[in-house]
């Protein structure tokens, strides 16, 4: 299972050096919450913040917009050094233009669900995605509490995805931990993303050998 550490738990004001803990963890990409307070009721940064991060390094980076309007800002996230652009398909903008918008950008595409989204919504955009990301809290705030509920929509998308032979990626976010991991990995999901258990771990590097083993 991959570890995609989501960055809101750090020290924003050493966002370089918080990258380079990443890094050492041995992570696989760095996941980037977008909040514009009106999908969800908080802010956290834009464009401007990723592009002054991505000199700092090579690492994949995992940009999860939770916004009302992404697409109007799809072009911005793309020049800022987002490697995949994610929306929710909760959003306003249509579903299938935005994301054909993100692959002409030579971007990787995915979707979110949030937790009251069924399963079989993704379903008529897999053919187009590179991941599908399902909500284990509801979206807007770091530390919340792992909703077991979601696994049986894991398994679901999991479920079309290998029936359809389709080579698409499955996310988990909110709660993830070393507890929690190995259900959503039983479930079928095969990339984590870990936020508070991975900054306060004792010791990061060995959480994320613990999930990659999944």
């Amino acid at each position: 299972m991959d570890v995609s550490p989501s960055i809101l738990t750090c020290d924003f004001s050493a966002l370089a050096d918080e990258l380079v803990f990443v890094e050492h963890t041995g992570a696989d990409m760095v996941h980037l919450d977008v909040m514009d307070g009106v999908f969800v009721p908080n802010l956290s940064f834009g464009p401007p913040v990723i592009a002054a991060m991505r000199p700092h390094t090579e690492m994949f980076f995992d940009v999860h917009l939770m916004m009302q309007h992404p697409d109007r800002l799809v072009d911005a996230f793309a020049k800022a050094g987002a490697d995949m652009i994610n929306i929710h398909l909760e959003c306003a903008d249509p579903i299938r233009p935005t994301l054909e918008h993100i692959h002409s950008l030579g971007k990787k595409t995915a979707i979110t669900l949030k937790p009251a989204t069924p399963a079989e919504e993704a379903f008529p955009y897999l053919d187009m995605v590179d991941m599908v990301l399902v909500m284990t809290v509801e979206p807007g705030f770091g530390g919340q509490s792992f909703m077991a509920d979601m696994m049986p929509k894991v398994t679901a998308l999991r479920q079309e995805i290998v029936r359809r032979g389709l080579p698409v990626r499955l996310q988990v976010d909110g709660g993830i931990n070393a507890a929690t991991a190995p259900v959503a990995a039983a479930a079928g999901a095969d990339i984590a993303v870990i936020g508070s258990a991975l900054f306060n771990a004792e010791s990061p590097a060995d959480l994320v050998k613990a999930v990659h083993a999944l």
